[in-house]
């Protein structure tokens, strides 16, 4: 499948880096030399998407417009379209990706979250085309205990195959180490086909009240309609005061070791 449209979202509160985010939202803050958000829409442009849905809050909505549409396009960005869409509720991040229905229609979409930021020269979004063969695919991590009361966690459907790719059978939202299926989580990079909006559209809420992304890919893995990527490689989390210190650490230095002398 090539895929042309990438869903990014970027409405989330940042409570885990306030006060910060009491004025400046979570997915502009910036990394090194520009936004978070930035990140994920160059990674997008790599694997071939030319438009990116970036699903916004009321509050940031307009930013986001102004960095990437203001005063000419971004280098590397300029034949990638952007088109905001506003979030009006906090619903959780299954409702966020939900409010791109409209702008993907029947598109295969990758989706991509933006305080997750891939290491350089250890993009996923390809493994992910290769690993869905028409199907949904997420990318999945090894987990330590500690991590399984945080991100959803997989049930595997087969043994994971040479080329790092698996059946998924289910999935679960934080389940904690006493209940969690396998130490396979979710870490932010999907590729879906567009009937995740109709699944999303009937989902009750889940954990914490909140539409949640991962009783989609669960209802997908139960039907047989997705596959895992086991990655080799953490991404890098800027959503937590440490996790944004490491990531302007590795690309801080990435930038300058590939800037010419």
């Amino acid at each position: 499948m090539s895929v042309e449209v990438a869903v990014i979202p970027a409405a989330g509160r940042g409570t885990r880096m306030r006060p910060a985010t009491r004025v400046v939202p979570k997915a502009l803050i910036t990394v090194v030399d520009r936004p978070a958000i930035q990140y994920a829409v160059e990674e997008a442009a790599r694997a071939g998407a030319t438009e990116a849905v970036i699903v916004v809050d009321l509050d940031a909505g307009h930013l986001v417009q102004q960095h990437f549409l203001s005063g000419g396009r971004l280098p590397g960005l300029e034949h990638v379209k952007i088109r905001p869409v506003v979030q009006e509720e906090a619903l959780g991040l299954g409702h966020a990706v939900r409010e791109a229905a409209e702008a993907v229609g029947d598109r295969s979409f990758f989706c991509l979250l933006a305080d997750n930021i891939v290491r350089p020269g250890h993009d996923v979004l390809g493994s992910l085309e290769a690993a869905a063969d028409g199907l949904s695919a997420v990318c999945l991590r090894r987990l330590e205990d500690d991590f399984l009361s945080r991100y959803g966690v997989i049930v595997p459907g087969s043994a994971e195959r040479a080329d790092s790719t698996l059946d998924v059978a289910g999935a679960v939202e934080k389940p904690g180490p006493e209940n969690a299926p396998s130490r396979l989580g979710l870490i932010g990079r999907y590729l879906f086909t567009a009937e995740i909006f109709e699944i999303l559209a009937r989902l009750k809420p889940g954990v914490g009240g909140e539409i949640q992304l991962t009783d989609a890919i669960d209802d997908l893995g139960r039907r047989g309609r997705c596959r895992g990527f086991v990655a080799a490689v953490d991404l890098l989390d800027v959503g937590t005061p440490e996790g944004l210190i490491e990531a302007t650490a590795v690309l801080g230095e990435n930038r300058a070791a590939s800037e010419p002398e």
